[in-house]
């Protein structure tokens, strides 16, 4: 554990102390001559004052991250009249002004926004996690208020819409690459101190500072701790408290992190009370209970004050967005793949007697019920308390249902369910109702799963966890990855499955 700080003797902070608590300190122990303990644990007085730079230096970066947007959005503006021009005519006579002027409008739109939420802070750049997401919702966002915008004031004739394709895609992949870039230098330079960090002090119990340094790597989070102080009980919690706060303004701390846990109101008070003699911002350390959300913060409802755990699964504008595509996409898929179902369906029925289609009742959104559509694929079409899992070798399933199974293609009907709005093109895969009943009694979280809609494909398939489910333990693994799913949710990410399930070879995985 690492030792208390302690004032000086002939330091007016030693004289603020209570007797008792002089009385009961060590005796000082001088490393050096005339250089006292908390000096030598720390290094040099430079560690010790204040760092004059430290502000200017998160200023900078901010600074740089914004410019960087922005600067990225104008070239790939000008860049993009460009090339389309270029490749499309063989010539490039279009006013350069006119790309200029839309790539600096695209990056109000995109900048401030930004601004605006501290998407620019330098806390935001110690890791890469999160920057897609963000950055594709408020992209889409800016390029439509930009179209908006230009149809309103009659320039947006100006731009042809090739060039509008074009600033699209590579607008968006240069803001990532410099994000990117950006968040590696950040984070190399934080690790070798090469970027100021923020200055934390903690107080709190043993157990819990100790906690506190072993859960969290503090020079990775662009933190370091200048210092620690142990309080011991209520007996000596005064004492404790008042040698904190004499050693806090001591060291400078720009943050104090109060580690006591929630349920000791009176002790979190006792230590709010001390530290707001320090010139510094006071936290309340998080419980270990919170750990496990990752998205949890302060709201307030008009007087109401909360701590939000758990967002809703996807936000209005969210909804909006993932319906959208699952309309136009299921639409146009249907279309599409007419004669290709009608060919199945001519095969399906020369295989074997029975339906084309096979409708199975199974939860959607909200534990709902509905009817699946699937090709049959089996000679069963089971829909009661108790349904038969499909086995390897299954006697039970078709010729042709073996080959649609191997290749996914018994799901495709399921786009008349998504265009319905009874499932999405992504989303955890729905289970027989049998099955749920059966898993919601012994997995833990299992029924969050239908906090969204099911979906034709997900994260479990595509990750390789397909087939029979003869182990609890095989249905929890498929229920991590469809929660992971539901905590992560994007546009990009539900992109990103969609192609796996076509390319991937974990998506033909253990099919039966």
């Amino acid at each position: 554990m690492r030792k208390r700080a302690v004032p000086e003797r002939g330091d007016p902070k030693w004289h603020a102390m209570s007797d008792r608590t002089q009385a009961s300190l060590p005796p000082l122990n001088r490393n050096r001559v005339g250089v006292p303990s908390v000096v030598a644990a720390h290094g040099t007085w430079r560690q010790i004052l204040p760092q004059p730079n430290t502000a200017i230096v998160r200023a900078a970066l901010s600074l740089t991250a914004a410019v960087s947007d922005a600067a990225a959005i104008i070239c790939c503006a000008l860049l993009s009249g460009i090339i389309y021009h270029r490749t499309a005519y063989d010539y490039f006579t279009v006013e350069v002004d006119d790309f200029i002027r839309q790539g600096c409008m695209m990056a109000l739109l995109f900048v401030v926004p930004n601004i605006v939420r501290r998407e620019y802070t330098v806390s935001r750049y110690l890791m890469f996690e999160g920057h897609i997401g963000q950055s594709f919702s408020l992209w889409n966002v800016a390029f439509a208020s930009a179209l908006i915008v230009g149809f309103l004031t009659k320039t947006s004739s100006e731009i042809s819409r090739g060039t509008a394709v074009v600033f699209y895609v590579l607008g968006f992949s240069t803001i990532v690459l410099v994000r990117f870039v950006l968040v590696r230098i950040v984070h190399d330079q934080t690790r070798i101190g090469g970027v100021a960090a923020r200055r934390i002090f903690l107080v709190g119990f043993e157990e819990d500072v100790e906690r506190f340094n072993r859960d969290y790597d503090a020079r990775s989070l662009g933190l370091r701790v200048v210092s620690s102080s142990v309080l011991h009980g209520p007996d000596t919690l005064q004492d404790d408290l008042a040698l904190a706060a004499a050693t806090a303004r001591m060291m400078r701390p720009e943050d104090v992190f109060i580690l006591v846990p929630w349920s000791q109101k009176e002790t979190i008070e006792a230590c709010v009370d001390a530290f707001l003699r320090v010139p510094a911002s006071i936290h309340l350390g998080t419980e270990r209970v919170l750990q496990q959300f990752s998205d949890f913060q302060v709201e307030r409802l008009g007087p109401i004050s909360s701590l939000h755990l758990v967002r809703r699964p996807l936000t209005t504008w969210e909804i909006i967005q993932k319906r959208f595509f699952d309309i136009v996409a299921s639409a146009v898929g249907l279309v599409i793949l007419a004669p290709f179902f009608a060919f199945m369906a001519i095969l399906i029925k020369l295989d074997s007697p029975g339906p084309v289609f096979f409708m199975q009742r199974r939860y959607g959104f909200n534990q709902e019920p509905f009817r699946i559509f699937k090709f049959r694929s089996m000679t069963t079409l089971d829909d009661g308390s108790v349904v038969e899992q499909a086995r390897e070798n299954d006697v039970r399933i078709t010729g042709i249902g073996r080959l649609m199974r191997k290749l996914n293609i018994d799901e495709l009907p399921q786009l008349l369910n998504v265009l319905r709005g009874e499932m999405s093109l992504v989303g955890p895969r729905p289970h027989a109702l049998a099955h749920d009943q059966q898993y919601e009694r012994t997995i833990a979280l299992y029924a969050r799963r239908h906090n969204v809609k099911p979906g034709i494909t997900g994260w479990a398939q595509v990750s390789g966890l397909r087939g029979e489910t003869n182990t609890e333990e095989k249905m929890r693994s498929r229920v991590e990855y469809d929660l992971y799913y539901i905590d992560h949710w994007s546009m990009l990410f539900d992109i990103k499955i969609l192609f796996l399930t076509v390319f991937s070879p974990k998506s033909y995985r253990n099919a039966r």
